[in-house]
């Protein structure tokens, strides 16, 4: 934020101005920078989301962990879901710098208060699934997350750098996957269509709803917080998809797929957003399962946080 000059003291009006003409200037505001309250907690539930759904996303490929076919195909499991960890961190260690607590965070997930991404409430169900997550989940991740390496708030934008990076080579890793399989196999090209029949549709819907019922996004946008809408988003990750598949060899579940040389981008049909609303208030095939690991795993960890705070405790007295 531009602070040539003191604004310390002065009122709130003028801090405000200060405020917009940072972001019509395409700067960023940090966080010692005065903000607005709806900004602050606009960016504290957008970050905990999307800190949240990297933590969970953990899940359904961690559930083919000790099934991965080879060696090989297990460390590049293993190093991936530990990458989603660490971008969990990241988010996390941005909302702190907001003001918001870790460990609150964590229980409004575990208590049903903040959302993740409804992509993760579907149950990985073969092996294929590894793949296609890596390709389409990560694919329509890496287009709703490079914007945001040009978010408003710095924190956020500095860490979706790393993050993008990391989940473009997950993208490879699971196109790669899957290019393997499609040289296999009859079967083993069958379990590939079949799993990416099943994650077309929500990975559509990952990029939230349409615009016309989108809450948040006119005001996210204005405030440089997100700089595409949900819809374009979508039609990027259509547009970007179709000749993937087709290098790949599988289709996509929607009859009207096709192109529109008018619009010089493809037409698709709609989601069934009802689907995507039960989802989203906890009605999916995998949620209940999903909250119950994370809780589990946040209280099977409660004496590692006590051993750590008490380490610290330590360290400190020793140092006074």
């Amino acid at each position: 934020m531009n602070t040539s000059h003191d604004i310390s003291g002065a009122p709130e009006e003028a801090l405000l101005q200060e405020f917009d003409h940072t972001i019509d200037a395409g700067q960023r505001v940090e966080p010692r920078d005065w903000m607005p309250d709806g900004y602050r907690k606009t960016l504290i539930r957008q970050i905990a989301q999307h800190a949240h759904s990297e933590i969970i996303g953990m899940q359904p490929e961690g559930n083919w962990l000790t099934r991965a076919p080879s060696l090989r195909r297990k460390a590049i499991l293993m190093a991936k879901v530990q990458d989603e960890a660490g971008h969990g961190l990241y988010l996390y260690s941005a909302a702190e710098t907001l003001g918001a607590d870790r460990s609150d965070l964590t229980e409004k997930l575990i208590e049903g208060k903040q959302k993740y991404s409804s992509i993760f409430n579907y149950p990985t169900l073969t092996y294929a699934d590894v793949g296609t997550i890596g390709w389409l989940v990560d694919g329509a991740a890496i287009c709703n997350q490079v914007p945001l390496c040009r978010s408003s708030f710095g924190p956020y934008a500095r860490a979706m750098i790393r993050v993008c990076k990391e989940e473009s080579f997950h993208q490879r890793q699971g196109f790669e996957l899957l290019t393997k399989m499609m040289r296999g196999t009859d079967e083993q090209r069958a379990m590939v269509q079949e799993s990416v029949n099943r994650w077309w549709w929500p990975a559509l819907m990952m990029f939230g709803p349409p615009d016309d019922e989108s809450p948040n996004t006119e005001q996210s946008m204005k405030w440089g917080i997100k700089r595409h809408t949900n819809d374009e988003l979508r039609q990027r990750f259509v547009d970007m998809s179709i000749p993937q598949a087709k290098a790949l060899g599988v289709t996509f579940p929607d009859p009207d797929l096709k192109w529109n040389a008018n619009r010089k981008s493809h037409d698709f049909g709609e989601p069934d957003w009802s689907e995507f609303l039960a989802v989203v208030k906890g009605n999916g095939t995998s949620n209940i399962e999903r909250i119950a690991n994370r809780r589990a795993a946040h209280e099977d960890g409660a004496w590692v946080r006590e051993a750590a705070m008490a380490f610290a405790a330590r360290d400190k007295k020793a140092a006074s």
